[in-house]
């Protein structure tokens, strides 16, 4: 890993005192993380990431060409550090696991779930970095789905999960701002009677992890689907 030294004409910058300038690649993403994790993602800054690291962003810029290089960085980095579970050997299993194994990452570090709720994210990771993607297209083909069935069933299970976690973090934040969504009890029964009938319990409700369930159940019918598909001859 290459290294590189603070500019004699850089000094560091205020709230920095007594910390020494970064000097590695590894060491600027930490700092990265840091900005994110104690400001959020929009905080980030090429300009705001070299006076955290202490050092000149020209200085910077030998290991990172821009923010769009930066954000495949820390991708990687992440994906990296996440302990892989064991694989089962049956099909099934195995896209359960590694998509339960995608959830717990992004829960980790939501700024990630949007960064790649997009198309095309796969082609930002290194290979060691895609093993969840490949886990779950590989219990797919071994489910008896075709390739491009397999693909539909990674993007599915990748929408519900997204969404999961995009939720889940947006609610986390306003409750820690003392801002939490209220749920209503005086809605007209004439309008919406079941849920006038739910009230204030949709609350508790939504609190409860059942994204373990509502996984199995969803790829349970993909796979069910495709077969189906398969058999008709329409697949």
């Amino acid at each position: 890993m290459s290294r590189l030294s603070a500019s004699p004409a850089s000094p560091a910058p205020q709230g920095r005192t007594g910390r020494p300038p970064v000097t590695s690649r590894a060491e600027i993403l930490v700092a990265a993380r840091r900005i994110i994790d104690e400001d959020g993602w929009e905080k980030l800054t090429i300009r705001r990431l070299a006076a955290e690291a202490g050092i000149g962003a020209t200085t910077l810029y030998h290991h990172i060409r821009n923010k769009d290089d930066l954000v495949v960085l820390l991708l990687n980095h992440h994906v990296g550090q996440i302990e892989r579970p064991e694989l089962p050997g049956e099909p099934r299993e195995r896209i359960v696991t590694a998509a339960t194994a995608l959830r717990d990452a992004l829960a980790a570090w939501p700024w990630a779930a949007e960064v790649l709720s997009a198309d095309g994210f796969v082609g930002l990771l290194d290979e060691s970095a895609m093993w969840m993607v490949e886990a779950v297209v590989a219990g797919a083909e071994g489910s008896g789905c075709t390739v491009e069935q397999s693909i539909d069933v990674f993007r599915n299970i990748w929408f519900y999960t997204v969404g999961e976690v995009l939720v889940r973090a947006r609610s986390a934040r306003r409750q820690a701002a003392g801002e939490p969504f209220a749920y209503r009890d005086d809605l007209d029964t004439s309008q919406v009677p079941h849920l006038a009938a739910i009230g204030t319990r949709w609350g508790p409700q939504v609190a409860r992890d059942i994204y373990p369930v509502g996984l199995r159940a969803f790829v349970d019918a993909l796979l069910a689907e495709a077969a189906s598909a398969n058999r008709s001859g329409t697949g």
